[in-house]
C-alpha cells in the first residue's frame, strides 16, 4: 500500500475531497516524524510502536575494496508491531482463514487432491500456487488472492475510519 492508496481509501471511506484527505495523512506523517525526531516515541493500540534508537561510531568495511571506513553514529526509526496487529496477520496467514483453504505462500507443501478430483503438480516457477497449466476446483486458492487484497483494503479504511471517529 502506498501513501496515495491509503488518502484513496480515506476519500473513499469518509466522502472527503482528495485534497483535504491528502492534507489529513500528511498532518499525521509530519507530527509523527517531529515526534520521532524530538527522540519521543510513539504508540499507536493495537498496532505497534516507533522509536529511535541510536547507534555509535564504528569502523566498517568497504566491500568493494575492502579498506577501512569511519561510519559515524546515527539515529534511526524503529517499528515493533503491536500484539492485535501481529495476531491478524497472523489468522490470515493460516489455512483456510482467507477462505483459500491452501497452504501459505512460505510454506512448499504440495497441493492435495479437493474432493477426490486430480491433485496439482507443485509450482515450476518457485512461487507459490498452482501451476500455470492446473484448472479446474483445485485452481481456486489462486483466484482468492485478489480478493485478499481487496479485504486488506476495506479493512485498512475500517481501521483510518475507527482512527478518526474516535
Amino acid at each position: 500500500m502506498t501513501k496515495s492508496d491509503l488518502i484513496d481509501l480515506l476519500c473513499e471511506a469518509q466522502k472527503m475531497p482528495k485534497g483535504r484527505a491528502e492534507l489529513l495523512i500528511n498532518a499525521i506523517f509530519d507530527c509523527m516524524e517531529a515526534s520521532l525526531r524530538r527522540g519521543e516515541r510513539i504508540e499507536i493500540r493495537g498496532f505497534g510502536s516507533f522509536e529511535i534508537r541510536n547507534y555509535r561510531a564504528y569502523e566498517g568495511r568497504n566491500p568493494r575494496t575492502g579498506s577501512a571506513v569511519n561510519v559515524k553514529p546515527k539515529r534511526l526509526p524503529f517499528f515493533k508491531v503491536g500484539k492485535e496487529l501481529k495476531e491478524r496477520v497472523n489468522a490470515a496467514a493460516q489455512p483456510g482463514a482467507n477462505g483459500s483453504g491452501g497452504a501459505s505462500a512460505g510454506s512448499r507443501k504440495t497441493p492435495t487432491a479437493v474432493d477426490g478430483g486430480a491433485t496439482a503438480a507443485p509450482p515450476t516457477n518457485g512461487k507459490s500456487g498452482l501451476a500455470p497449466e492446473s484448472h479446474g476446483a483445485a485452481a481456486a486458492p489462486s483466484a482468492s488472492a485478489g480478493s485478499s487484497a481487496a479485504n486488506s483494503k476495506a479493512s485498512a479504511a475500517a481501521s483510518i475510519h475507527r482512527a478518526i471517529s474516535a
